[in-house]
């Protein structure tokens, strides 16, 4: 087939008597072409033309359709702003951030009824509480991720709290989530600051409705059940064996307590992160990040469903977030429970297991280190904790005794009473190097790298 397109005069032709008839019969009339050629290029200087501006049209449909998206994705975050300015108003007692760069997020699962999602789950009492509490510490390198479960019966003292309708709450010692119930997310901030001495630096609250959202975004999840599952309250039947749950299902497996396991917080806690794990890893995955079509979904629901402090209020400051530990590998990505057992004057309610607790939450607030392990390593640990917490506790007291017959009890009065509140005891604690953990200390947990039936 000839080139119609090319004349005898441009490079590469022959002579021009060397044009056959038929060629010069292809020429259409009307079309301004000739075999001189000069028809030819205008033809293909006002496609040029047309295709130029066919490709920004399509650039700009696509630039407008991006900033769409974005701008849909960054209005569906909503931004805390009165946990902002309550915290505040407390700056001068939370604690100070020690390393650089380290960072320490509280994540919040809200058990509100409200709006027609939640609605289903429960009677809207016009109050929520904190259904799952997660302390995550990213470290100042970023490669390392820290998790710990905070119990949700955990007895704590919470400071008086500002509710919602402007009156004050009493400062109290009670259940963890009921500072969320009180103040909201700034009341379980300064609960947990209070409770461990780490600065909280930015927050993140989901409700029920957006964590089933992001568990179908990634098209299910998959867990492993040692046996089958018939829980009325939750909603979930299942068989044993390795499963795939939606976002539903997903929904009842984690929030599920009396009819699996014994029955306790802490093995609720554990089949929230060993979740948490196969989510993370379901996300990670080159099948969601690579592919827009699954991502979109993944970020529509994640922001849809999010409420958090001004910082991360934006895709810029998650995805600043987000980069940092895009990274971090899954085996040190690391989920854990703080030391707990049952409360002393309450077996449906939880203490903290000490110093096990006191060196787990130093090692986060100095970047240190931590490693976690299944159970029998990391109860080894707190028991011997335990026993060393009791021992520094008698010295401890033998010591004060001391002070006091030499004269010196109006310092350790001033340096142990709490002025503000009046009638309790602060929470200051000694310098006393029996609090001082080992190297890298195991605590009971898991990491993100397991597999769903490891």
């Amino acid at each position: 087939m000839t080139d119609t397109a090319r004349t005898p005069s441009e490079p590469g032709e022959g002579p021009a008597e060397a044009v056959s008839a038929p060629r010069e019969a292809t020429y259409a009339p009307g079309t301004g072409a000739s075999p001189t050629g000069r028809g030819s290029r205008r033809r293909r200087l006002r496609w040029l033309r047309y295709a130029a501006v066919v490709t920004a049209v399509l650039v700009l449909a696509a630039g407008g359709l991006g900033w769409a998206a974005y701008n849909k994705l960054n209005g569906n975050i909503t931004k805390d702003t009165t946990a902002a300015a309550e915290l505040e108003r407390y700056e001068k007692e939370r604690p100070t951030p020690l390393v650089h760069d380290a960072q320490n997020i509280l994540l919040i699962g809200s058990d509100s009824r409200s709006g027609p999602d939640n609605r289903k789950y429960g009677r809207d009492p016009g109050t929520q509480r904190s259904d799952t509490t997660i302390l995550l510490h990213l470290a100042a390198d970023r490669q390392s991720a820290t998790a710990v479960s905070l119990p949700r019966d955990l007895m704590v003292d919470i400071p008086s709290c500002r509710r919602p309708d402007g009156s004050r709450t009493r400062a109290q010692f009670a259940q963890f989530n009921w500072a969320f119930e009180f103040g909201g997310t700034a009341c379980t901030i300064r609960t947990v600051e209070k409770l461990t001495d780490i600065r909280v630096d930015h927050h993140m609250v989901v409700d029920f409705a957006g964590f089933k959202d992001m568990v179908d975004a990634v098209d299910g999840v998959q867990v492993c059940l040692k046996n089958p599952i018939d829980d009325r309250g939750a909603k979930l039947r299942l068989p044993a064996g390795a499963q795939m749950l939606n976002g539903e299902q997903a929904l009842g497996y984690v929030r599920a307590r009396k009819s699996l396991g014994n029955g306790s917080d802490t093995e609720r806690m554990d089949r929230q992160q060993e979740f948490l794990a196969a989510l993370v890893n379901k996300v990670r995955s080159n099948d969601v990040l690579l592919n827009p079509t699954k991502l979109y979904p993944v970020l529509d629901a994640a922001t849809s469903s999010l409420t958090t402090d001004p910082g991360l209020a934006s895709l810029r400051g998650l995805y600043e977030l987000v980069r940092g530990v895009r990274n971090i590998p899954t085996e040190r990505v690391q989920f854990l429970t703080v030391p707990r057992r049952s409360y002393t004057y309450d077996a449906n309610r939880d203490e903290l297991v000490e110093p096990a607790a006191e060196a787990l939450f130093t090692r986060l607030r100095m970047d240190e280190p931590v490693q976690v392990a299944r159970a029998a390593t990391a109860e080894t640990y707190e028991r011997a904790a335990s026993k060393s917490y009791e021992d520094a506790a008698d010295n401890s007291a033998d010591g004060a005794e001391d002070a006091y017959e030499e004269g010196e009890s109006e310092d350790y009065e001033d340096a142990a009473y709490d002025e503000d509140d009046g009638d309790s005891w602060s929470d200051e604690k000694p310098d006393d190097p029996t609090h001082t953990p080992s190297p890298a200390p195991t605590f009971r947990g898991n990491t993100a790298d397991r597999t769903a039936c490891e």
